[in-house]
């Protein structure tokens, strides 16, 4: 007996050293993300699904009466739009079952506006269902989008359309299995058919609604959802202040819980909020959310994706891309293409994770710790993690290649668990016997990707300079993505400084002037140059590292714009048509058809011809189709010297170029008798000349 109790005294001794020894985990610092948004975080890329009886009306609002038998999409396929969203990498899909025109896209038992009174399948149709289903058999988490503002109830903005809302918020969610995000989208009160009362009616979005009320229903109907809101009230999620495809270089995934929240605070969090609301990029792979044929020439390119992936997933947010339905039921072949070569790119890029075969060693390591050891963050389990003493904010790991190594992209994430913590970081390459710095960020947290050029190093560190508490980091990867070697683009500004760009970081430039084929070998782009006159400028965008090549991008240029001035007008705007930029525009509105822009060239030339580009951004408007052009020498005495039309520019609004006999001129005149919408505007990306 005296032997066993001997034993029993050295294993508790043993037991009680052993845990007075072990190194606690980190406290959390700050607030935490839920399970729901952390599920939610992981996700990283999912889909929007634009589909109703705007499709048909080629409107981005509907006004509430828009006639029910439009909607008929003959080869409507769900299992096509699943498709493609899950060969193109995404994990789930949000359908705008109800916009703010008040359609609904399921047979709501409360209203006749609905599929049920469609001609779209007899009126049995439910395409909510059909997505539903498509979802599950694909693999893809579901997801639905209702308006709260609806333009065509009659009780919109009295206490009784709460009750209609929550009913038809009921049948979304009890009715079509899981639901991992409800939308509900902030444009809220307006002008409306509302019935037939054809009146404005406003409401206030942070009350009218009663969301604490509507949250708690949402909830109780599905415990494992996130709300994303942007309607006055704090949900999950939240927007990041654009739809353009990017959220701040500095984003924290933290809010307030209570007061405004202004644009700044949206697109780049709050480093001390109390809440924990992570951003959510939202964008469509076109202008606009729903289908308009003149967008066919204006979807996202693969750099363009690549480019909105890099500032929304790999700046800490997740990705929403939009589909804009075609009015026959699918996804434009377009769209669906690009997406799918943007999938692969993605997969491409981040195949290969060159630091999981290295050696790793921290500067600081949480009580010498093994579980905290700086190995924990290139073995790929997203459950481990390097930390620090809780003294430690500030701290480098040191990733060992072995040997001479190309890279171009590194990635770091931090265990956000425990919350969000790194204000700022560094990154070096270990080139020749030194350090380089290679490239420096602020935030981290879930994901942060930086993007810069191909390097080859023996090691990499990894400098966390500024923290919150001490640093908690789950993964670091680096990675040798291929370059997207697209044919570059060519501008000339006014004073006739040209630029050359591509989507990409890493190409080096590489053009002639006189029209031949550009080499390696040729003129090597170093930053805007000067080249007036005629010209035809061809450039490739060249990737050292691969010895690889682009296509050739090309630009003509005809004479210089530096002396020109745009006559009867003293709005400093008007230089947009000048400026070279297809991006910028400038629109006449003080005026009745036909509006006439007056351009002196500052010279005689001897003109044969012009070109017109209209407004390329989202909101186009003023775009011209039918036209009268006339040339003179002293601005008095006119002479017609083309008119016609700009056909089919409303669905593919590019250069309009017309010739015509040559005639010596200083000034030109650009009548604009009509335009696409009816109106009394005449907008303006660029006009140019032709000579002789």
């Amino acid at each position: 007996m005296t032997k066993y109790l001997l034993y029993g005294i050295i294993f508790s001794i043993s037991s009680i050293f052993l845990s007075c020894t072990q190194v606690k985990a980190p406290e959390a610092c700050g607030p935490v993300p839920s399970e729901n948004q952390m599920r939610w975080q992981e996700m990283e890329y999912y889909a929007f699904v634009h589909f109703s009886l705007n499709t048909y009306t080629d409107q981005s609002w509907g006004f509430g009466d828009e006639d029910v038998n439009l909607f008929n999409p003959e080869n409507a396929d769900c299992r096509q739009w699943a498709r493609i969203c899950k060969e193109a990498g995404m994990k789930g899909v949000i359908i705008t079952a109800k916009h703010h025109c008040g359609f609904c896209l399921w047979p709501s038992e409360y209203t006749e506006y609905s599929v049920k009174n469609a001609p779209w399948k007899d009126g049995k149709g439910d395409m909510v269902r059909e997505m539903a289903d498509a979802c599950k058999e694909y693999g893809l988490k579901f997801g639905v989008y209702l308006s709260p503002w609806d333009r065509n109830h009659p009780d919109y903005g009295k206490p009784e359309y709460i009750t209609y809302f929550r009913n038809q918020l009921t049948e979304l969610l009890t009715n079509y299995g899981d639901v991992f995000e409800v939308w509900f989208d902030g444009a809220n009160g307006g002008d409306g058919y509302y019935g037939g009362a054809n009146e404005t009616r406003k409401i206030d979005r942070t009350t009218y609604y009663d969301w604490p009320n509507t949250y708690k229903l949402v909830r109780e109907l599905q415990p494992n959802i996130v709300i994303w809101n942007d309607g006055g009230d704090r949900a999950d999620l939240r927007w990041v202040g654009t739809e353009d495809g990017y959220v701040g270089e500095t984003n924290w995934s933290l809010l307030n819980g209570t007061g405004d929240v202004p644009w700044a605070m949206l697109h780049y969090g709050v480093e001390d909020g109390d809440s924990w609301v992570p951003a959510e990029v939202n964008t469509s792979i076109r202008p606009e959310w729903f289908y308009h044929p003149n967008e066919d020439s204006k979807v996202k390119t693969v750099p363009q994706l690549m480019d909105t992936y890099y500032h929304s997933i790999g700046s800490n947010g997740t990705l929403l891309l939009n589909f804009p339905i075609m009015p026959n039921g699918l996804i434009h072949p377009t769209d669906e293409k690009n997406a799918l070569e943007f999938g692969q790119a993605v997969k491409e890029s981040f195949a290969v994770n060159l630091a999981e075969k290295a050696m790793a060693e921290a500067s600081n390591v949480r009580g010498n710790a093994k579980a905290f050891a700086a190995a924990n963050a290139i073995d790929g389990d997203s459950d481990s993690y390097w930390a620090t003493d809780d003294s430690v904010n500030t701290a480098s790991l040191t990733i060992d290649l072995g040997k001479p190594t190309l890279f171009n992209r590194f990635l770091a994430q931090e265990y956000i668990r425990l919350g969000q913590r790194v204000k700022a970081f560094t990154v070096e390459a270990f080139v020749d016997g030194n350090w380089k710095e290679i490239a420096k960020a602020t935030t981290i947290g879930y994901k942060r990707i930086l993007r810069f050029p191909a390097v080859e190093a023996t090691k990499v560190r990894f400098s966390i300079i500024g923290s919150k508490c001490c640093p908690v980091i789950s993964n670091i990867g680096v990675y040798n993505a291929p370059v997207f070697l697209n044919a570059p683009s060519i501008t000339r500004n006014q004073s006739g400084e040209v630029t050359i760009t591509t989507n990409d970081i890493g190409p080096i430039f590489y053009y002639t002037l006189d029209g031949t084929e550009p080499t390696p070998e040729s003129n090597k782009y170093t930053g805007p140059f000067t080249a007036d006159g005629k010209l035809e400028l061809r450039a490739i965008a060249y990737d050292p590292a691969s010895a690889k090549s682009s296509p050739v991008g090309s630009e003509s240029f005809d004479i210089s714009k530096k002396d020109w001035k745009i006559v009867g007008t003293d709005d400093k705007k008007a230089s947009a048509i000048l400026d070279g930029d297809p991006s910028s525009a400038w629109h006449q509105r003080d005026e009745k058809m036909p509006i006439d822009l007056v351009v002196d060239l500052g010279s005689n030339q001897n003109l044969s011809g012009f070109r017109y580009l209209p407004d390329q951004n989202k909101w186009s408007s003023g775009i011209i189709t039918t036209y009268e052009f006339s040339v003179s020498a002293d601005n008095k005495k006119w002479k017609l010297v083309s008119q016609g039309e700009f056909s089919n520019i409303k669905n593919n609004p590019v250069w309009q170029i017309k010739s015509f006999k040559p005639e010596m001129a200083r000034y030109i005149k650009l009548r604009a008798l009509k335009n696409t919408m009816g109106d009394d505007v005449a907008g303006y990306a660029e006009v140019d000349v032709i000579t002789e």
